[in-house]
């Protein structure tokens, strides 16, 4: 079984000397780092650090470490979020009809890849009920149509707030969360089938035939109010040909929307993905 960390993400003003007195915070409390990533956004002279560290031997009780972090955070002038790496999270899938990322991601969390828990699935159609129970997920249909958007979307809350979500992930559910679900319950991320941010919105496979593009793709991000615009996690691509139907297309990009999706969502689980600029740094 492998220790538990502890994992800091923080933005702050660039300065010199940053690095040193992070990795001499975690030194001088006798902390062993497993994993140091910076990054430096000179045109936005912003400074993004992932730090990780053993919880093991650290001098600082593990239970006064967000006290400490706020006070490291507020002395740099920046932002820190804490995480710990035994902390698996709690994670709602929401479905409509397709069922190659619900199974997926399904699997790779009975296989261990994925560190987080799935008790809840979300769907607005019953076809994918006996798939999610027979992973042990409680299965939740809730209908959505223009006239009961709004209630539909109060019940969905209501079942993550009873099951203790901290993520919900659109694995290729085909309706549009309003802005008041996403002011009140973050972070989302979704899979869209295409390369974004070209071809947004509905139908991308049949305009990406259109247009007669060499290259297909899914992109996993981030949601927020603008469609398909929020900040991008992982994007995975194939070649297409002139051959190529356009149900060719959706069976390629099938494959492209299951791995985007996986690799997002478990570079967000380890906490190697930091928003900021309305763009993500990911340190993978």
């Amino acid at each position: 079984m492998v220790a538990p960390t502890a994992i800091l993400q923080l933005i702050c003003p660039d300065r010199p000397g940053l690095v040193s007195e992070l990795s001499g915070w975690v030194s001088a409390n006798g902390g062993n780092i497993r994993h140091a990533d910076h990054h430096t956004d000179s045109g936005a002279g912003l400074f993004l650090s992932r730090l990780e560290w053993d919880l093991e031997g650290f001098g600082l009780p593990r239970a006064s470490l967000p006290e400490a972090v706020q006070a490291l955070s507020a002395r740099l002038g920046g932002e820190g979020q804490l995480h710990f790496s035994d902390q698996l999270s709690r994670v709602a899938l929401f479905v409509s009809k397709q069922d190659h990322c619900l199974l997926d991601l399904l699997w790779r969390t009975r296989a261990g890849e994925l560190p987080m828990q799935v008790p809840l699935v979300i769907s607005n159609h019953p076809e994918l009920r006996s798939i999610a129970e027979d992973f042990g997920a409680r299965f939740e249909l809730v209908p959505v149509s223009a006239a009961s958007k709004q209630q539909a979307e109060q019940r969905q809350l209501e079942l993550l707030a009873e099951e203790g979500i901290d993520l919900a992930v659109l694995a290729k559910y085909m309706q549009v969360l309003s802005g008041d679900f996403l002011r009140r319950f973050r972070p989302v991320i979704n899979i869209h089938h295409s390369f974004l941010p070209a071809f947004t919105g509905a139908q991308p496979y049949h305009r990406a035939w259109e247009r007669g593009v060499k290259l297909i793709g899914a992109t996993a991000h981030y949601v927020t109010e603008e469609l398909d615009a929020g900040p991008i996690i992982e994007q995975a691509t194939v070649h297409v040909s002139h051959r190529d139907e356009v149900h060719d297309l959706i069976r390629k990009g099938r494959d492209m929307e299951r791995l985007a999706l996986a690799r997002a969502l478990r570079q967000h689980l380890h906490h190697q993905v930091m928003v900021y600029r309305g763009r993500t740094a990911v340190f993978d």
